[in-house]
């Protein structure tokens, strides 16, 4: 018989029985497709080898007049400015206090008890004291005067600090009468925590019984919005306040609120922005003027070109508008055209005018869902974002996205922690992927991606929590959970670790009817372009032979394919046959074509 190719559809496709899906993909990790043909993804370095403290959930990438360049990173516990890849700490200042706070310690023990009254703060928060005295023994002034995270809240005048020293018998001093302590704004909750039974969240919120979602003090997860105003940033904790880096002011300096910058601005919002084409600070999910109660459906913007002035008056741009449909603002997502705004339930553009009204606001679309803050994404003039049970799509009209890979998402999907999906773009491979947890996991660990040029779905386990698609930086960024940044598409590993990649394809009916055949001969088609590996390029392909639809696999033949093979003999016989073909060596990536196997007839049994 002559020999036999197999030829697959692109894309994976878990929605189909595997026969069904008969001459396509069903599994994979790892692995993209280009031109129809599958690939081994790029692989990652360390964007820099300092860490950050805390899970991030904001990337934002900027140059100054000066062409400096800064990257804000916004974390559960701390926002930080990168430049010149040091990671700077301008977290704002929540309160300070002067001429109050005293230290106590206990001998042999590295737990220091600060006493301060009305302090505000909670388990976790960081504080940095300076013009402490030393407590006469091991706990010195330069002990004390640094920056410390607290271990625990005793009551409302006091709390305990962690020293890097135990202290001695002679340390019985209180620290002096002139310490200045300087509280950090409260750090943010990284999980929601599921309650159990009726009432645990909303009152009566779901069946008798059944669980619920609680928040630490009915806080949602700290995730940031930012965007930069010039060369100055923006940015605001979700249904919290609005905070302002003046770059004049180098990065050394902390943030400081927007409202101590402007008396007329939002106190509280879910999500900053500024509109690129006009120029106009906007708030989505804020304050009226004039009052501090929050309104999750009005938007707020500031005067053209002028981040001090919100008041709406005759002579200048600023207003308000409100969105008429469902209980509180997602997403906002700017495009080149408009801003699409995402409520709970519905879909609406808000566009620029010019005077009087500065901006319209009109819905689009209605009943539909988001799954977060975060997991929505611009692509041009369109949008992308993952619902509660779908895939949207915006380009002037809301579609579903037809999705292969549809269950497989959202029936080991941890819908607890939806607010850290995180939308990202990776426009060199036309590629949208969706980071999310899932069902066993609290942190984000699985993606999905649709190539939105070939119109194909894929996935895999990787743990990013927000991204940044390459602009000014030569990479995409994407934040890790290990307290790192990552340059993504940078060589073919892990960080210096192989890169584990394999796709699978359902079973391909090599004999109709009755009849059995054997499979002697594999002929690979597969390229090691960009491998770094030297000679030792290889990849594993497995074939599978299954005898009834539905069965599983009676055979399987794995060899070792090298850049330099040209056939590999095997002996396995069946009805139907499946490929594998995977890799987890250092410095190897490959691309599959054609592969064909030579078959011979067998008998029937």
């Amino acid at each position: 018989m002559p020999l036999n190719k197999l030829q697959f559809k692109p894309g994976i496709n878990t929605e189909l029985t595997a026969y069904a899906n008969e001459g396509g993909w069903l599994d994979s990790d790892k692995v993209r497709f280009r031109f129809g043909y599958p690939e081994k993804i790029g692989g990652w370095t360390k964007y820099s080898v300092n860490a950050f403290l805390g899970s991030c959930r904001s990337l934002h990438n900027w140059r100054a007049l000066d062409n400096s360049e800064f990257l804000g990173v916004g974390t559960n516990l701390k926002f930080y400015i990168e430049e010149g890849l040091t990671f700077y700490d301008v977290t704002p200042i929540r309160a300070t206090t002067a001429n109050a706070a005293t230290f106590s310690a206990t001998n042999g023990s590295t737990t220091l008890t600060v006493t301060d009254n009305t302090h505000g703060a909670i388990t976790g928060d960081f504080v940095t004291f300076s013009g402490a005295a030393t407590l006469s023994g091991a706990i010195t002034a330069a002990v004390l005067n640094i920056e410390y995270k607290i271990a625990s809240v005793v009551n409302s005048n006091s709390y305990t600090i962690t020293s890097a020293v135990a202290a001695n018998g002679s340390d019985t001093g209180n620290g002096g009468g002139s310490v200045t302590a300087a509280y950090q704004i409260n750090v943010g909750i990284d999980t929601v925590v599921p309650g159990n039974g009726w009432g645990a969240g909303f009152y009566g919120r779901g069946t008798w019984g059944s669980g619920a979602t609680v928040v630490a003090g009915g806080e949602n997860i700290r995730i940031w919005s930012q965007d930069n105003f010039g060369e100055d940033l923006l940015f605001c904790i979700r249904d919290g306040v609005t905070y302002y880096w003046d770059k004049t002011n180098g990065v050394n300096t902390r943030a400081v609120t927007l409202a101590s910058v402007s008396s007329s601005a939002p106190t509280i919002a879910r999500q900053v922005a500024v509109s690129d084409r006009d120029r106009h600070a906007i708030a989505f999910g804020c304050n009226p003027f004039g009052s501090a109660t929050q309104d999750k459906l009005l938007i707020r913007f500031s005067d053209q070109e002028n981040l001090t002035d919100w008041e709406s008056t005759a002579t200048n741009t600023a207003g308000d508008l409100v969105v008429g449909t469902g209980s509180e603002i997602v997403a906002a997502v700017e495009t080149r055209r408009e801003i699409v705004i995402l409520t709970d339930a519905s879909v609406h553009s808000m566009q620029y005018i010019g005077p009087p009204f500065t901006f319209g606001l009109s819905q689009i679309s209605l009943g539909t869902s988001v799954a977060g803050a975060n997991s929505a994404v611009a692509v041009n003039d369109s949008v992308f974002w993952m619902g509660n049970d779908r895939f949207y799509l915006y380009d002037g009209q809301v579609i579903t996205l037809p999705c292969t890979v549809l269950d497989t998402v959202f029936d080991d999907f941890n819908y607890t922690q939806s607010d850290k999906v995180d939308a990202s773009v990776n426009s060199k491979f036309n590629e949208i992927t969706w980071f999310y947890p899932s069902g066993g996991s609290n942190s984000n660990d699985r993606y999905v991606t649709f190539n939105y040029q070939e119109k194909v779905w894929y996935y895999g386990s990787l743990g990013r929590s927000a991204w940044l698609d390459r602009s000014i930086k030569e990479f995409p960024i994407g934040a890790s959970t290990d307290g790192y940044l990552y340059n993504h598409e940078n060589g073919v590993d892990a960080d210096g670790q192989p890169l584990t990649a394999y796709i699978e394809s359902s079973p391909v009916d090599i004999q109709d009817g009755e009849n059995f055949a054997f499979v002697r001969r594999l002929l690979p088609d597969i390229s090691f372009l960009n491998s770094t590996s030297g000679a030792n390029k290889e990849v594993t392909f497995t074939l599978k032979m299954e005898n009834f639809p539905g069965t599983g696999y009676t055979q399987s033949y794995a060899s070792n394919v090298t850049d330099s093979a040209t056939q590999n003999h095997v002996r396995i016989r069946g009805r139907s046959v499946g490929l594998r073909l995977e890799s987890d060596n250092l410095g190897v990536t490959w691309r599959l074509g054609n592969p064909r196997i030579d078959i011979r007839q067998d008998g029937r049994r």
